[in-house]
């Protein structure tokens, strides 16, 4: 892979944008192997039609400069205001917003936030599927293992990013390849049927298709297509129903009760409607969280079986 940058671009974000906070979005913590600020500079590395490409994303002054590596750069360069969030439509939020007073906080607070739009379903859908119902330790685990062991080093100057695994590299691979890297029958086996139709998911022509066409996969639900759609559509109305904490959040936030579930959820987020997931990105931004009793979830280990 060359080192030599393709091109660059210049993009010019609002006033009060904020690169981290955006484009944060896009990483599983400071050390995802595709996604990771170096130095003040973003680096987030994906596969294209052309091959493997890098995005390095950097302010200077009030501008954003997008520079791209390898053989997808063009590609990754014509999408680089996607990704950091600057094709984000906000239009009718505040108005929203102002019906609630902890969300209207919240979107004062937090207005440099934008959601990143990739145009691609399939890397996110492999963090989305290690994710499932395990802690956030072993879903880090399994995913960076899963994109070493089938990825490849990814074009540019930094060492340590990797491109994505190419799909059919994961539907070949047997189930017992990912027992290593924490991850069961369960995952693996959905992880590898995503894999096999991984192409038809890409051609989707909105985030509705692509939630129809991922449900439709044994093994996703609607939480996973919601982690998925947000992310390669840069949907804002895409809620993670399912998800373990986020009910007790939005209730405990919305409501003043320590707990709720999905239905009491999506009550409270219903006067958000096309930017119900945006709320909830806001909350988790905050770090605002419910009470929290009882035990937490234990680590398991796969390793062994």
């Amino acid at each position: 892979m060359t080192e030599t940058a393709a091109a660059t671009r210049t993009l010019r974000p609002p006033d009060g944008y904020r690169l981290a906070a955006s484009v944060g979005l896009l990483a599983m913590g400071n050390h995802d192997p595709c996604a990771r600020f170096v130095d003040g500079t973003f680096w987030w590395a994906t596969r294209t039609p052309s091959g493997p490409a890098t995005l390095a994303l950097r302010r200077t002054g009030g501008d954003l400069v997008a520079t791209g590596y390898g053989p997808g750069a063009e590609w990754v360069l014509e999408r680089a205001d996607a990704v950091a969030g600057l094709r984000d439509d906000l239009t009718g939020f505040a108005a929203l917003a102002a019906g609630h007073p902890v969300v209207a906080e919240l979107a004062h607070t937090h207005r440099g936030l934008r959601i990143p739009a990739t145009g691609q379903v399939w890397p996110r859908l492999l963090r989305a599927i290690l994710e499932q119902k395990v802690t956030g330790k072993e879903a880090f685990r399994g995913y960076a293992a899963t994109v070493r062991h089938f990825g490849t080093r990814a074009p540019g100057p930094v060492p340590t990013l990797w491109a994505p695994p190419e799909p059919a590299e994961v539907a070949a691979a047997p189930y017992w390849v990912f027992h290593p890297f924490g991850v069961e029958q369960r995952r693996a086996d959905t992880l590898r049927r995503a894999a096999t139709v991984a192409d038809r998911l890409e051609r989707c022509a909105d985030s509705a298709e692509a939630t129809r066409r991922l449900t439709a996969v044994v093994g996703i639900g609607p939480w996973t297509a919601a982690e998925v759609v947000r992310i390669g559509y840069g949907d804002a109305d895409a809620v993670s129903v399912g998800d373990y904490h986020i009910p007790n959040t939005v209730s405990w936030a919305l409501a003043g009760q320590a707990r709720g579930d999905d239905a009491r959820m999506l009550e409270l987020l219903e006067p958000f409607r096309g930017h119900r997931g945006r709320v909830c990105l806001l909350l988790a931004t905050a770090g605002i969280h419910a009470p929290r009793f009882g035990p937490r979830m234990p680590i398991r280990s796969f390793a062994r079986f």
